[in-house]
């Protein structure tokens, strides 16, 4: 059978390089008609675009737990699909199943013990939530703000969070008031951005960084100061909200997403104005890293699951249709394109 697939064609100029569609290519390829014990073959239904796939562009990606995309090798990442034919003692044909390192290809074969069993009761049937609000960006929101947040139920903390109407944000700041902070306020980048987060999404006040001054904007918007930030992007808007942080207040560090085009370390380093703030101020800003919380993510998808039942979680996504447009969708993700979660639909025909 021949399959279309999606391989890493180039990689952005070194390392300070913006990434562009055609770092991507498609190609076609042969797909063995035989599988072996233990596999499944699989059609996929959803991949994911995320921040993090920057640092895989480059030859070295600067961390010990996520490899480089090779050239001219397929490229991988957050995916969902069903199972149309399997070897595998615990799956079968029909059910649907995802992996945080699905090949971005229409069909494939993959190890049955790579894969994970999803239940779609979970997501009232939209499956791509598994690879947002009710997946990895969800467990990064809820389990981040939970061990580095210090947020108890009626301690009138104020949070702000910065990439607000991406996935991690735009679910962060509804968490951080399901948890008990009395003011929330998103920081982001257009205005139809903005209503968004007040509107739908529960957010108290919204900065637009590119035509707001922040520093006075927050003064405002957090008249008590800040005692929990949710950073997403790090640089010049992180520095603004820190300097205005409260004495033993706490940085949750999820993302870099203004850094991730430069030749920098994870987490980049303060500014020396900066960290002395932090220091003087006994501000905590801990390396974040959801995987090394596995424990947690069962009841954390149960947790996220029931707020979006119950009406209380409202999950944004930006759907793009159509493997060929991998390369455009992770482009437009990087420059602040989506709103909520970016995931490309692949296949919409969930019966076999």
């Amino acid at each position: 059978m021949i399959v279309q697939r999606v391989v890493l064609n180039s990689r952005p100029g070194m390392k300070n390089g913006n990434p562009v569609a055609e770092n991507f290519r498609m190609e076609e390829v042969y797909l063995p008609d035989n599988i072996n014990e233990g596999q499944v073959q699989v059609r996929t239904l959803y991949l994911s675009v995320d921040p993090y796939m920057r640092c895989r562009m480059n030859e070295d990606t600067g961390t010990d737990y996520i490899t480089p995309w090779q050239l001219s090798q397929v490229v991988d990442g957050g995916g969902i699909g069903i199972i149309e034919e399997s070897k595998h003692t615990n799956l079968t044909k029909g059910d649907f199943v995802t992996s945080f390192y699905w090949p971005w290809q229409t069909k494939v074969i993959l190890d049955g013990n790579s894969l994970e069993k999803v239940d779609p009761q979970l997501v009232d049937g939209h499956l791509s939530y598994f690879l947002g609000a009710i997946g990895m960006p969800g467990l990064t929101s809820l389990i981040g703000i939970q061990e580095k947040g210090h947020i108890t139920a009626g301690s009138n903390k104020t949070m702000v969070v910065s990439g607000a109407a991406g996935a991690c944000g735009s679910v962060a700041g509804q968490i951080g008031h399901f948890l008990g902070c009395s003011r929330v306020v998103g920081i982001c980048g257009t205005h139809e951005k903005c209503i968004l987060l007040t509107s739908e999404l529960g957010f108290d006040a919204a900065i637009n960084y590119k035509k707001d001054n922040v520093a006075e904007q927050l003064r405002e918007s957090c008249p008590a100061g800040v005692d929990v930030y949710f950073d997403n992007v790090g640089g010049n808007i992180s520095d603004t909200v820190i300097s205005q942080m409260n004495e033993n207040s706490h940085i949750i560090l999820c993302g870099q997403i203004s850094q991730y085009n430069k030749d920098v370390p994870y987490p980049p380093p303060l500014s020396p104005a900066i960290e002395a703030i932090q220091k003087e101020r006994n501000i905590t800003r801990e390396r974040f890293l959801v995987l090394n919380y596995k424990d947690k993510f069962e009841p954390g998808i149960l947790q996220l699951s029931q707020w979006f039942k119950e009406g209380k979680l409202k999950i944004k996504e930006t759907v793009i249709n159509g493997l060929e447009n991998m390369g455009a969708a992770f482009q437009s993700m990087m420059t602040g394109g989506n709103i909520g979660k970016q995931i490309v639909c692949i296949s919409e025909e969930i019966s076999l």
